[in-house]
């Protein structure tokens, strides 16, 4: 029977109701974030609360929970049960659970039955993780960048976080990050009728081969063509991924295919490893070479993980708008030192018949392109080494967060290691956003903090293609926008604008690492977001004529936009299948603790 040992090797019993009891606390903690879920505090301790869920009169739950800044949730997965047939019991099903809560939220069957398969696969995965051989925290201070990738759990907000639709058993263990296998990318050659390319200036199509094929594979490739009687100055190769290959290309272009306006060409030399996002590839044959983004058409945390059309287009100007702002600004490339792996090239391909349907859904308008992106590794500097911010919210299997491995082989506190990060990380990314209009998402998979001496020293920050957004007011800076990239960068009223960081950085990340330094006796909540606080104020105080941005993109309001991911999922845009990706769910406001720290220490100092 196919995969028999590996299924019994990771499903079994203790595992699964380990993998359920932490995923119930994560759907607990989100789902009230999100004001989806409203249980009644029943006893207070110290500060662990105890909660009760009543779904009817024969059912209800109850879980012990620490109440956090900006109006969140730390809930304890050991504390959760179920009183069931009238007795007590430890909870031990996510899926169970997501059928008592459905009617209560406003789910439809529809939803709640696609989500049943995103929970289970993600629990499948999870399963992996907890039974695979991993390294101590204090072994991956050490790790390679693309290896400590692979170390990483999925996202800390999204409940469905590892859902990817479309991947069979063996796909999974073939392709998922996590199981860390090398691959080697497959190639086509798409005929220019078919194809468009794009480059930064300085870079053509042919020097792009160079740096990415060698001699003899660029020279089996023109063979290929030969024989076929294909005429090698009318085509563009590229990379594609296997999976998108069998899946998607095959069956979507087969009249490409059969016409000669795709040809096949074999697979590459070198290996790769995926990253969190599945389709970005490092180059671990040769690190100089650039990463890789490939579309795969799989839907995973809320969207179908393929390359838009008008962002594949325009990938080489968003980079150059980005790098031009920092080559021309003293701060941000000579005190800030930020590093910026820019999308440099990008091939798109165009489908006959859908580019032709109106309203055609996304998904099939992304099916097949290539986005590459200059390596990390070519900006290093001696005795830097670069990880994604999500590594900081990882723990080991005994219970260590990676966070506190680098604290202690820094030798600094643990508060002065978070003053250094928000040091790094806040200063270029508040300098985007006041001085120039413009911003990042810096959520754990976009920003890469480059240590030095296991503390944090720059800041990286990549994905412009799909993250970089502009303001929509009229301001002097953005004027120079060509129309072609105003008509492909969203922009947003100023607290729009201002929630790619709130939202991005701040809720996104900082609240769980908030939350890792406090369970862990590291370091309290309210010193945490303090040194924020610090560290958005010297900005400011840096920069004062910049006042009327502070204003308009004010970090500090008391309460901002709730912005919700799972809710969109659970409730208002559920498995549709529209001309447009979704975006995260408004409901509500959140609470601001930045506003309040402030207004304290204000009042402290006069």
């Amino acid at each position: 029977m196919l995969f028999i040992n590996e299924v019994e090797k990771v499903l079994d019993e203790r595992t699964w109701i380990e993998v359920n009891r932490k995923l119930l606390a994560k759907m607990f903690s989100e789902y009230m974030y999100e004001d989806m879920l409203h249980p009644e505090m029943i006893d207070q301790e110290g500060e662990i609360d105890r909660y009760e869920l009543s779904i009817s009169e024969q059912k209800k739950y109850r879980f012990s929970a620490a109440e956090r800044l900006f109006d969140s949730f730390d809930v304890k997965h050991d504390s959760i049960e179920v009183f069931a047939d009238g007795e007590w019991k430890e909870a031990a099903s996510a899926i169970e659970f997501l059928l008592d809560i459905q009617k209560m939220i406003g789910m439809s069957p529809e939803t709640a039955g696609h989500l049943i398969k995103e929970l289970n696969h993600t629990l499948l995965a999870d399963a992996h993780i907890l039974s695979k051989e991993s390294r101590t925290s204090d072994e991956l201070v050490d790790v390679d960048y693309a290896i400590l990738e692979g170390e990483m759990t999925g996202h800390p907000w999204i409940t469905y976080n590892k859902g990817r639709i479309g991947f069979g058993y063996d796909d999974y263990l073939n392709f998922a990050p996590e199981n860390q296998k090398e691959i080697r990318l497959s190639w086509i050659a798409v005929h220019k009728d078919r194809a468009t390319f794009q480059s930064v200036e300085g870079l053509n199509f042919e020097a792009l081969m160079e740096h990415e094929l060698d001699g003899s594979t660029k020279a089996r490739f023109e063979n290929v063509m030969q024989e076929k009687g294909y005429k090698r100055e009318d085509y563009y190769f590229m990379p594609i991924h296997e999976w998108q290959w069998k899946n998607v290309i095959i069956q979507n272009y087969a009249e490409d295919l059969a016409l000669g306006h795709i040809v096949p060409l074999g697979d590459g030399p070198d290996m790769y490893l995926p990253q969190q996002s599945i389709r970005t590839f490092v180059n671990t044959t040769d690190k100089s070479k650039h990463h890789v983004k490939l579309p795969m058409s799989i839907l995973n945390t809320l969207v179908y993980r393929g390359l838009p059309t008008e962002r594949t287009l325009i990938a080489p100007k968003i980079t150059e708008y980005i790098k031009g702002i920092q080559e021309n600004d003293p701060f941000l490339k000579e005190e800030c030192r930020v590093i910026l792996p820019g999308e440099v090239a990008s091939i798109n391909c165009s489908h006959i018949y859908y580019e032709n349907l109106e309203h055609a859904p996304y998904q099939y308008l992304e099916m097949l392109g290539t986005i590459w992106r200059e390596s990390i590794y070519t900006y290093l500097e001696d005795g830097e080494h670069p990880i994604t911010l999500a590594a900081l919210l990882h723990t080991d299997k005994n219970g260590k967060p990676f966070v506190q491995s680098l604290i202690e082989r820094s030798g600094l506190s643990a508060e002065e290691w978070t003053k250094r990060l928000f040091q790094v990380i806040m200063p270029p990314l508040l300098h985007y956003l006041y001085q120039y209009g413009t911003v990042f998402s810096p959520h754990g998979q976009n920003t890469i903090l480059v240590l030095k001496d296991y503390m944090p020293h720059r800041l990286a920050i990549k994905d412009f293609v799909d993250d970089v957004n502009i303001s929509d007011q009229p301001l002097p800076e953005l004027k120079a926008l060509t129309k072609e990239l105003k008509a492909v960068l969203r922009s947003e009223p100023p607290e729009g604008l201002t929630q790619f960081i709130f939202t991005g950085l701040f809720i996104c990340h900082l609240r769980y690492l908030s939350n890792l330094l406090v369970n862990n006796g590291l370091l309290e909540e309210r010193t945490f977001w303090s040194r924020l606080v610090d560290a958005i104020q010297a900005y400011q105080q840096r920069f004062p004529h910049l006042q009327e941005r502070f204003e308009m993109f004010d970090l500090f309001k008391p309460e901002l936009t709730k912005l919700c991911l799972n809710r969109n999922r659970m409730v208002d845009y559920g498995y549709k299948d529209d001309d447009d990706r979704p975006h995260a769910s408004e409901f509500g406001k959140v609470k601001n603790a930045l506003y309040f720290l402030l207004k304290e220490k204000t009042a402290s100092t006069q």
